[in-house]
């Protein structure tokens, strides 16, 4: 009996680190991550060349505190369907970890801080406008849809794609033409990167009953092929964007062309040849091409505003 307290202890200490794990989880963070990226480019470039390091953080905190309260929230309205899928079933709510009304609350809390937050924080409302209106398109909106038709994933792309606008909006005041240019690339760029997502777990989203195109296209795929490579054809040409609106020079388009037609071509491959390798090389090069045009922003549309 006396070796059997010193066991006991160990597991005691580890229930609190298990339950931040799981609210951490609930939040999404890599999703917020990737999308407090383009919050930051958007205000880089809304900003210049008046930057300032304390709004910049503001928007950061702000936006990230609802990125992660609609993430939280997206979790509650599709615990039923978490878990009936393999790959979701043990997230903190259907393996339950995490009380439905408890994710409720935290996603509530986290998303009208955020927005109060920017409102507050922030010299203009413009900001905070924007994160509430993606936060509610994304909850209220999107996330239903995808249970009823295949038109969610574009519906979907408009919260996506809002992030930018959010930044330019904190650095600006109001939305402009390069801040739309953002959001046209951010728009489009989902879409090729979702359908290769949704055609490597069709079969999972089919028993979460989510109405993704790979799901109602299962015979051959051929329709999400094409459609994948149509969307990244139409990236290539959004991709100069930017540029036609004065938002980044010469070294930018140079620049930023080839790798949406690099991204392209994985695309052209994915839909000749429909399987796992092809859809993860569109996956892997949708996220390239992301980190690379937002880089190619940040160098030869910001920092040319400063120099």
């Amino acid at each position: 009996m006396a070796t059997a307290v010193p066991t006991t202890e160990p597991v005691a200490a580890a229930v609190p680190r298990v339950r931040l794990a799981d609210y951490v989880e609930l939040t999404k963070p890599k999703i917020a991550a990737m999308a407090l990226v383009t919050v930051a480019v958007g205000y880089l470039l809304g900003a210049a060349p008046g930057f300032r390091a304390d709004h910049l953080l503001h928007t950061l905190l702000g936006a990230g505190l609802v990125a992660a309260g609609g993430g939280a929230l997206n979790h509650w309205l599709e615990r039923r369907a978490d878990a009936r899928m393999r790959r979701t079933a043990d997230r903190p709510l259907p393996a339950g970890r995490v009380s439905p009304p408890e994710a409720l609350a935290f996603g509530a809390v986290l998303a009208a801080a955020g927005v109060g937050y920017l409102a507050f924080a922030l010299p203009t409302p413009a900001a905070a406008l924007a994160a509430g209106l993606t936060f509610a398109l994304y909850v209220g909106v999107y996330t239903p849809l995808k249970r009823v038709t295949t038109w969610s994933t574009v519906v979907g792309a408009v919260p996506g794609a809002l992030p930018p606008v959010i930044g330019w909006c904190a650095g600006n005041g109001a939305v402009a033409a390069e801040g739309w240019a953002l959001f046209a690339i951010l728009f489009v760029w989902q879409l090729p990167h979702f359908y290769s997502i949704a055609w490597l777990h069709r079969d999972d989203y089919a028993r979460g009953g989510m109405r993704m195109l790979p799901v109602i296209d299962r015979r051959d795929g051929r329709l999400t092929g094409w459609t994948t490579a149509v969307t990244a054809g139409l990236l290539l040409v959004i991709t100069a964007a930017p540029f036609a609106v004065g938002a980044a020079g010469w070294p930018y388009l140079v620049g930023a062309l080839p790798l949406g037609a690099w991204f392209l071509a994985r695309a052209v491959r994915f839909a000749r040849r429909r399987d796992r390798e092809t859809a993860r090389s569109v996956l892997r090069g949708s996220l390239v091409y992301l980190v690379g045009v937002m880089g190619l922003l940040v160098v030869a549309g910001v920092l040319p505003r400063y120099f």
